[in-house]
């Protein structure tokens, strides 16, 4: 296992990381223990959870399988979603902050949690009220570096403007979506991230499973979360992402390499990408993803796969600049 330093924190992280919102859910505790225990042998020491997986189910599962050895490892989860019925058992305020962390702590069995995200925007709390919930947590030694997933660049922008201003403890990292098929993140999350020095951690590089083989070719499989969740089935809706899968899926089998290990080896070449997140409902299906890790990626080859889908536009939608046209003053 190769290990990269997690933006400007100093802490060192493996080039994958474990994620575990199938824990206690698509995967009972013992199937669980078991992909943790395959994560570790392969020298994964990062692990992502979040309350809202399971309704803290998954963090449950995880805190018992981290006893022993917590202090090896690198801890993150999440806040936002919401986690019981109540109007304030959701958002970002600082009372729910202040709550959710305790719970976290509790179900995982720890002091403190080295990576907190903030799971989404909420548009009822004032940002730097947040950041000073999130700020005075770190003073608390309850989490070690805030963090962010699923906000627009500029969201992220004006929050380490805030930070910096107010000297309050900035996101040292971020959780966008990334994988061959919503590439959205390559306009103007991962290049701020690289420009911030944040680390970059990606989730669903398989897209909810598109780009594991079981949908090339026309085929698609009886089980599955593109089948059965609302969510990913509004997610990957659009009739051209199952197109580029095929050619995706296509190519892997020519290249002679499972589609899953050369999904998640896309992902992780990106040079703005600190670890992408796996996951998985079985270890079977672990052990593709970990597949990553033997894949020998070349600038060459990515650009080849790279081409296999739409390039998504620039952020200034001015894509003449990229091919070389000069402006002449009387353009527009």
């Amino acid at each position: 296992m190769q290990y990269r330093t997690l933006g400007r924190t100093g802490v060192q992280v493996s080039r994958l990381c474990l994620g575990t919102m199938s824990f206690g859910g698509d995967a009972d505790e013992a199937a669980s223990a078991a992909m943790y225990r395959r994560a570790r042998d392969a020298g994964i020491n990062f692990v992502d959870t979040a309350d809202v997986y399971g309704r803290g189910r998954a963090e449950e599962i995880l805190g018992g399988l981290i006893a022993g050895e917590r202090d090896e490892l690198i801890i993150a989860s999440k806040v936002h979603f919401p986690m019981g019925p109540g109007v304030n058992d959701r958002g970002l305020s600082r009372r729910r902050i202040q709550l959710a962390v305790e719970g976290s702590l509790r179900r995982l069995g720890t002091d403190r949690l080295d990576l907190y995200f903030v799971h989404g925007f909420d548009e009822l709390t004032p940002v730097d009220e947040t950041l000073r919930a999130l700020d005075d947590l770190v003073h608390a030694g309850k989490i070690l570096y805030p963090a962010v997933s699923n906000w627009a660049a500029w969201q992220i922008a004006k929050a380490l403007g805030i930070s910096a201003a107010a000297g309050l403890a900035s996101f040292a990292c971020v959780q966008p979506m990334y994988s061959l098929v919503k590439r959205q993140a390559e306009v103007e999350i991962l290049p701020m991230a690289a420009s911030e020095g944040m680390g970059v951690i990606s989730y669903s590089p398989l897209a909810s499973g598109m780009l594991t083989g079981k949908y090339g070719g026309g085929e698609r499989p009886e089980v599955g979360r593109l089948l059965v969740n609302q969510v990913h089935i509004r997610r990957y809706a659009d009739p051209a992402y199952l197109e580029v899968a095929g050619s995706f899926v296509a190519h892997a089998r020519a290249r002679g390499v499972h589609a899953a290990s050369l999904a998640v080896a896309w992902v992780m070449a990106h040079p703005a990408i600190t670890a992408p997140i796996i996951g998985a409902r079985n270890v079977e299906q672990l052990k593709a993803s970990l597949g990553a890790l033997a894949v020998e990626m070349t600038p060459e080859w990515r650009a080849e796969i790279s081409s296999l889908s739409p390039e998504p536009p620039p952020a200034t939608d001015r894509s003449e600049e990229k091919s070389g046209i000069v402006y002449q003053g009387t353009d527009r």
